[in-house]
């Protein structure tokens, strides 16, 4: 009996510990948040992505479709927002992209992405800091074309050397009012974006660690 309430309270331990990773599930835009995935794909699957060849990559597991996500209309050069059911608590870099859609809600994500931000440690007196929030902002470019879009946000777990890195992932639907004529360069398709040779994919925090560059492309110009 004793075996079994002890294996009861270990199970018990690792589902907490499963449901326990964060998840980007809500999304501030116009000033107003909205309700739990309401213009964010649902993430039907908390544990994070892990395989660089994996389309899962590109809007998380089952994120390949939106037909029961809302596109919100944001004008461009105005700033939007994610926010997990919890604060990000694994070291590593945010990223976010963007890729144009005929219909965000339609868009596999198989098409060409950009990156239009990145977050990564800032160093003092020897030691590393992570932004590690619940909400992250970015500002939708003014210069891209009106049209709708899938905006991916990328936060990767790198706290836990020699094994993979994990991805944390969601993609917003948005139609960008506005906006201008410019041409988004480089450009990158998903799975692709980061190579497990990239040094900020492979980075050991813990052991000489003064100087990081974020993994995937250089932010976009215009």
């Amino acid at each position: 009996m004793r075996c079994v309430a002890v294996a009861t309270v270990a199970f018990a331990a690792l589902a907490e510990v499963a449901q326990a990773h964060y998840m980007f599930q809500f999304l501030t835009a116009n000033g107003a948040k909205g309700s739990q995935y309401q213009n964010i794909r649902p993430v039907p699957n908390n544990s994070p992505v892990t395989s660089l060849s994996s389309n899962d990559l590109r809007c998380n597991v089952n994120g390949g479709s939106g037909g029961s996500t809302t596109t919100v209309a944001v004008a461009a050069g105005s700033t939007v927002s994610f926010t997990a059911d919890q604060a990000v608590y694994h070291q590593g870099p945010v990223s976010f992209y963007m890729s144009k859609a005929a219909t965000a809600a339609t868009s596999d994500g198989s098409g060409d992405w950009f990156k239009i931000k990145e977050i990564g440690p800032t160093f003092s007196g020897g030691q590393a800091k992570w932004d590690m929030s619940a909400t992250y902002s970015v500002p939708i470019p003014s210069q891209i074309p009106a049209g709708e879009y899938l905006l991916r946000i990328e936060q990767l777990g790198i706290h836990n050397p020699g094994s993979p890195p994990q991805f944390y992932i969601s993609c917003a639907q948005l139609k960008v009012t506005g906006g201008g004529s410019g041409n988004p360069s480089p450009t990158v398709k998903i799975p692709g974006h980061v190579k497990s040779t990239d040094s900020g994919y492979t980075a050991n925090i813990y052991n000489n660690f003064n100087s990081y560059v974020v993994p995937g492309p250089k932010v976009a110009t215009y």
